[in-house]
């Protein structure tokens, strides 16, 4: 089968075209798992860091969406002709991928694999990190990084949850967007937000977090769950004695232990179904041209999630 794969060592990587098609052997699925027909899959921001220095033998692919063409062989999960969305731990981004039945979700009739391909790393993320903010009715909220795509999800889902979230995104066009998925408030900089807020959600890392730890309120919480500028976070233990008084900093992972994705891709799929979850997807292409949307997506060219497709 073809399948998209990092290109060799010693081969530049950091032009965008990190990534070339080879001939693979068809996965043999194992006890647990199915092997899915892929018709589309997501591609990441995360993704493209990690092509920079790929493991060896290792083939990036974590959000697809397709059909069952071998069930499992120890009963577990969807049949055969089953429309499924599925994140596999890598080599989605193939023909035919092997999944376990506890990281897939079926699809009903009226939700397209495009649109579901966009759901899993970015949905699951939001899902978790706002279950690990607790409850949201009525907290002030700021969301840094808001215009990609764990971004578009996190404003809608905080939003209809009833808090009062400022987002911040450089584009004006982007900012509209995300007032239409519920944001009570859109800036252009962190300084420009005006604070205090009872909970950050921080995914930029560099000048934005100290910036926003400044904005919380007094016992205020900032959950760090990412660093899309990728410049390392300096703060000054006394700054905290001017602002955010008794604040708490916590790292957040969506991996969280051995928790199956199963049911998130589930909450995730019935949301979108029933028209209360929107999946924000800037660019669809053919999957011949994976290299140039990486590359466009590594240089923030593409709002929300890129989804490439097999047909």
């Amino acid at each position: 089968m073809r399948a998209v794969v990092a290109k060799q060592a010693g081969r530049d990587g950091r032009d965008g075209r990190s990534v070339e098609f080879a001939e693979v052997g068809v996965p043999e699925p194992r006890s647990g798992e199915v092997l899915v027909k892929v018709d589309a899959y997501s591609v990441n921001r995360g993704e493209t860091f990690q092509l920079e220095n790929p493991p060896p033998d290792w083939r990036p692919g974590k959000d697809v969406a397709g059909l069952v063409v071998q069930a499992a062989a120890d009963g577990s999960g969807p049949a055969v002709g089953q429309r499924v969305v599925a994140h596999p731990p890598a080599g989605g981004w193939a023909e035919y991928v092997a999944v376990p039945t506890d990281a897939l979700a079926r699809l009903p009739e009226q939700v397209s694999t495009a649109r579901a391909a966009a759901l899993p790393l970015a949905g699951i993320t939001a899902l978790r990190l706002l279950r690990a903010a607790g409850s949201l009715a009525g907290r002030r909220l700021l969301l840094t990084g808001a215009s990609g795509g764990v971004g578009h999800y996190l404003v809608e889902l905080a939003a209809a949850a009833g808090a009062l979230v400022t987002a911040v995104t450089s584009s004006a066009e982007r900012g509209a967007r995300l007032a239409e998925l519920g944001a009570a408030s859109v800036v252009h900089r962190v300084e420009d937000a005006p604070g205090p807020f009872d909970l950050v959600l921080e995914s930029t890392g560099g000048a934005d977090l100290p910036l926003a730890l400044a904005r919380l309120a007094p016992r205020g919480e900032l959950i760090w769950f990412g660093q899309a500028s990728r410049k390392p976070v300096e703060l000054d233990f006394f700054s905290f004695f001017a602002g955010p008084v008794s604040a708490t900093v916590r790292h957040f992972s969506y991996a969280d232990g051995d928790q199956p994705y199963a049911a998130d891709l589930e909450t995730l799929v019935r949301l979108v179904a029933e028209g209360r979850l929107h999946p924000e997807i800037g660019r669809v292409e053919d999957w011949s041209r994976t290299a140039e949307v990486l590359d466009d997506l590594r240089e923030r060219r593409v709002r929300g999630n890129a989804v490439l497709t097999l047909s």
